[in-house]
């Protein structure tokens, strides 16, 4: 049931429909598009392999704030105390290595709502009041970019609470200027959703609304001019007056049906064409991401055709946990190669898991070797990472849903230092040793882990937009591949395997000139030995006599001398 707060701007999909009888469906509707100028997103960032804009550069953080930090003991994350917890994230100062360096914030949805998770909107232009008001929020955002960090949100648009005044307001009259922003049917057309749940509910008025995750969340008509012209001012006020960076879109395939195709529609895709287009004319670095819940093939589309900057890489997600699990390092090595190359170079957001999937380390049954390698992988690997809260201190939590969106685990004081009085959801059992003030003092923890691995990331531009090369090894368990730019080149290698594996790297031909080259080992700061490329024209093989440990990791950067 997530959605994701988006931003309606210039597209107006017009519904003709021929009475008020008939079942209101996109099938009926002719686009008409507002013109708006040609805006290209502006470019931020540039290196020598090529311009990029500027979240390529960063690694993103999943908030859920009522499960962040409590600032006035009401047992409720809020923001003030997400403010208070900055300086964790990012402390502004680069040459630090105390803070967890991500530069960008997503925040689940932080609306008014009938529910905990929020998804179920009654209100727009408002804060929810438990996280505090309009001036804490403004407040966080300048906070948080005098640190350096970006700031987007949950842009809940497919479907509203039943709460909300424009649902209340159409369900109880026919006749209700808002009866036209949902979608009606006067009998039971019957037919089930994406995965077999009913999405068709039963009104009071003996009618039936369509609600694709819930019959407390009724879909929005998108393809009612005055819907649409109703979000290009929450768009533009969320933009323009509060200044949020961005927004990530929550089940955004779903948003326009076009009768029983109820994912992925052409209609949904030109709306979110014309939606980014506006987001762009507004600012031209704002930040879209999409959650396209399906295959790459269809989630890749989203990118290419500009509907949105990112998109979640659900595929790869599946492909790097199983493959971690299963220790099968062909099936991670296989999805890298072909999940990159179906998008715009670097152009989709990376992820372990997220506040709708059991969390990393009940995935791997708490083994923390294995959460290390996925977050070793996470953050070499192109794309834009994105962090759920937590996972870099080994938080556990499996279904129901609550319980993968527990308070956040600061110290091993009672309620885990998240709160002073009771927290909303209880605290998980490990929380004693698994916390972070725990894992700061300890070298080999994961949270240090992560902390090393971003600051490594951030200093070297071939980590953030490097080219993406694979490298052959002797062992379908060592994994490894380069990034590169002109200026510099770093083999990404792990073993995934069972057993320990001699080091071997094959090169194609063209991929090193001839001549010396140091080895660095940027995790451990340890220099190999010097190696000699004796012909660029020819394959090169890198042996340099060492075994890899199972689960052990390596970036290894190659100089040339």
């Amino acid at each position: 049931m997530k959605i994701c707060k988006v931003p309606l701007i210039c597209v107006i999909l017009i519904l003709i429909i021929s009475g008020c009888n008939t079942i209101i469906l996109p099938s009926e509707t002719t686009p008409t598009q507002i013109a708006q100028p040609s805006v290209t997103p502006t470019i931020l960032s540039q290196n020598s392999s090529g311009e990029y804009p500027w979240w390529n550069g960063d690694v993103f953080y999943e908030v859920f704030l009522r499960s962040f930090y409590d600032s006035n003991a009401d047992g409720i994350g809020d923001l003030q105390g997400l403010i208070q917890k900055l300086d964790y994230l990012n402390d502004g100062d680069p040459t630090t290595s105390s803070d967890l360096g991500v530069s960008g914030i997503w925040l689940m949805p932080i609306f008014p709502s009938t529910s905990y998770h929020g998804y179920d909107v009654t209100d727009y232009y408002s804060i929810n009041p438990e996280y505090g008001t309009m001036e804490d929020f403004k407040e966080l955002l300048v906070a948080a970019h005098q640190r350096g960090i970006r700031v987007i949100i949950d842009y809940v648009i497919n479907h509203t609470s039943i709460e909300h005044p424009w649902f209340k307001a159409a369900r109880s009259d026919k006749n209700s200027p808002y009866r036209d922003w949902y979608i009606w049917a006067d009998e039971d057309p019957s037919y089930l959703g994406p995965w077999g749940e009913d999405v068709w509910h039963y009104n009071f008025d003996k009618s039936y609304y369509y609600g694709v995750f819930w019959s407390g969340m009724p879909d929005l008509n998108f393809n009612n001019t005055s819907v649409n012209d109703e979000f290009m001012k929450i768009t533009t006020f969320w933009l323009s007056e509060v200044g949020v960076d961005g927004f990530r879109v929550d089940g955004a395939r779903h948003l326009i049906e076009d009768g029983k195709i109820q994912a992925n529609s052409d209609a949904t895709l030109l709306w979110f064409e014309e939606f980014n287009a506006r987001n762009k004319y507004l600012n031209p670095s704002v930040m879209t991401v999409g959650e396209i819940w399906d295959s790459n093939f269809s989630a890749a589309k989203y990118v290419k055709e500009k509907a949105f900057d990112l998109v979640f890489d659900f595929e790869l997600s599946e492909s790097l946990l199983e493959g971690i699990n299963g220790n099968d390092g062909g099936q991670i090595t296989n999805a890298i190669k072909f999940n990159t190359g179906l998008y715009p170079y670097l152009q989709k957001a990376n992820f372990l898991t997220n506040h709708d999937m059991n969390r990393v380390m009940d995935v791997f049954q708490q083994d923390v070797n294995k959460a290390k390698l996925g977050a070793f992988f996470l953050l070499t690997i192109p794309g834009v990472p994105f962090i759920y809260y937590g996972e870099e201190i080994g938080m556990i939590g499996s279904k129901p849903d609550e319980d993968i969106r527990k308070p956040m685990q600061w110290d091993s004081s009672e309620y885990a230092g998240f709160t002073t009085s009771n927290p909303w959801r209880t605290i998980n059992s490990n929380y004693a040793s698994w916390n972070v003030k725990t894992e700061e003092s300890d070298n080999n923890s994961l949270l240090n882990l992560y902390r090393k691995l971003i600051q490594i990331r951030n200093q070297n531009e071939a980590l953030r937009t490097g080219q993406f090369l694979n490298l052959n090894t002797n062992d379908k368990n060592l994994v490894s591949f380069l990034r590169e730019t002109d200026q510099q080149r770093i083999v990404i290698l792990a073993n995934t395997g069972q057993k320990d594996e001699e080091l071997k790297i094959i090169f194609p031909s063209g991929t090193l000139e001839s001549g010396n080259y140091f080895v660095n080992s940027l995790i451990d700061n340890v220099q190999l030995n010097l190696v000699t490329v004796n012909s660029g024209n020819e394959k090169f093989e890198f042996t340099p006599g060492i075994k890899i440990d199972p689960g052990k990791f390596f970036l290894l950067e190659f100089i040339k001398q």
